[in-house]
C-alpha cells in the first residue's frame, strides 16, 4: 500500500540522492548562481545614485524653500492684521500698529527676514485702517529667497448717530 503524498506538497527523497532545497528555495538559488556565474551588473547601484541623488536634493531643498515662502507670508500677514487690531481701536494713538506689528515680528522668530528695513506700515483714514507688512522669506538654499509683502484693512471704530 503507497503512502500518501505530505501536505505541505514535498517529495521524499529518491534512493541516491542527497536531500536538498526543493521548490521555490531551490529556483533562487539557481537564479542568484547563473547571475553570479555571468556577472549581472554589480556597480552599478552607485553610479544610478551619483547620477539620480542631485535631482533628488534640489527637489528637497526646493520644497523646503517653498515651505519657508508659505510661512513667511503667514506670518507677514498675522503681524499685519495684529497692526490693524491695535491701530482700529477708538482714539489709538498713532504709530500703534507699527508697534504692535513689530514686536509680532520680533516674537515671530526670522521666518520673514528684512522686515525691519522698511518697517511694518499703517494708514489711517477716517473709515479704514491698512497696514501693510514687507520683507523676504528665510533662505534655506543659499542666495534664494523670496520677496513677501501682505496688506490688512480694517474699519475704524468710531461714534456714529443711529
Amino acid at each position: 500500500m503507497p503512502r500518501p503524498a505530505p501536505a505541505d506538497g514535498s517529495r521524499p527523497a529518491r534512493a541516491g540522492r542527497p536531500a536538498g532545497v526543493r521548490g521555490a528555495g531551490r529556483l533562487l538559488c539557481r537564479i542568484r548562481r547563473r547571475l553570479n556565474r555571468h556577472g549581472a551588473d554589480q556597480g552599478a547601484n552607485p553610479v544610478e545614485l551619483a547620477v539620480v541623488m542631485p535631482a533628488i536634493l534640489v527637489l528637497l531643498f526646493g520644497s523646503i524653500q517653498v515651505a519657508a515662502w508659505f510661512v513667511a507670508r503667514a506670518t507677514a500677514l498675522n503681524a499685519a492684521q495684529t497692526a490693524v487690531n491695535a491701530q482700529r481701536v477708538h482714539l489709538a494713538p498713532p504709530g500703534a500698529g507699527e508697534a504692535r506689528a513689530a514686536a509680532f515680528l520680533t516674537a515671530a522668530g526670522d521666518w520673514l527676514v528684512g522686515w525691519d528695513q522698511p518697517g511694518p506700515a499703517c494708514v489711517t483714514g477716517t473709515t479704514e485702517v491698512t497696514c501693510t507688512v514687507t520683507g523676504r522669506s528665510l533662505s534655506v538654499v543659499p542666495g534664494v529667497d523670496f520677496a513677501v509683502r501682505q496688506t490688512a484693512h480694517g474699519t475704524v471704530e468710531r461714534w456714529t448717530t443711529g
